[in-house]
C-alpha cells in the first residue's frame, strides 16, 4: 500500500477518541497544579523538619515562584525560612508574606559567587575575616560546614551586636 499522512489531532475531534488540544492543555494544567502542591508540601516539611517555629505556615508554589505565609517566632526564623525555600532547586523568587511576633532589625542577604568563602564574605560585611563564624552560625542548620557553600546560594548576614 504505502505511507499515508494524517492530521493527528483531527481524529479526536471527529470521533471523540483521544484528547482534544483543549483537553490536553487542561490535563497539563491539572498536573502542574498537583506538582505545585507537592513542591509546596515538601518545602513546608523541610521548614518543619529543621525545627523553625512558624504558626500557620502556608507555602504556595507557582512555577519557580514561592509565596510564604505564617507567623515566625523571630526575625531570624523568618529569614531562615525564606532561605530554606529560596535555596531550593527550582525556586527563583520568594514572596515573603510572613509576620513576626517580635520586630527586630533585618539581616542582609548575600548571594554567593564563585570564589567566595565565609571569611571573604565576613571581610566584606564586617571588615574582619575572622568574623566568619558569625555568618556560619546565622545560617545553621542550613549550613553544616563553613567550607560548604556554593555559587548562587543566598546567606543571611546579621548585624554585629
Amino acid at each position: 500500500m504505502g505511507l499515508f499522512s494524517f492530521i493527528k489531532n483531527a481524529g479526536a475531534k471527529v470521533f471523540g477518541i483521544g484528547k482534544t488540544t483543549e483537553e490536553e492543555a487542561a490535563e497539563a494544567a491539572m498536573e502542574a497544579a498537583e506538582l505545585a502542591k507537592l513542591k509546596a508540601g515538601k518545602l513546608a516539611n523541610a521548614v518543619e523538619t529543621l525545627g523553625f517555629e512558624v504558626i500557620d505556615l502556608n507555602i504556595e508554589v507557582d512555577g519557580d515562584n514561592a509565596t510564604i505565609w505564617g507567623q515566625a517566632s523571630s526575625q531570624e526564623t523568618k529569614e531562615k525560612v525564606i532561605l530554606v525555600v529560596g535555596n531550593t532547586e527550582g525556586i527563583a523568587t520568594v514572596d515573603d508574606r510572613m509576620t513576626v511576633e517580635v520586630e527586630e532589625p533585618e539581616a542582609q542577604f548575600h548571594t554567593v559567587v564563585k570564589g567566595d568563602y565565609l571569611s571573604k564574605i565576613a571581610k566584606k560585611y564586617y571588615g574582619d575575616a575572622m568574623k566568619y563564624p558569625v555568618i556560619f552560625e546565622a545560617n545553621k542548620p542550613m549550613l553544616t560546614d563553613p567550607d560548604k557553600i556554593y555559587p548562587g546560594q543566598v546567606l543571611r548576614i546579621p548585624a554585629l551586636d
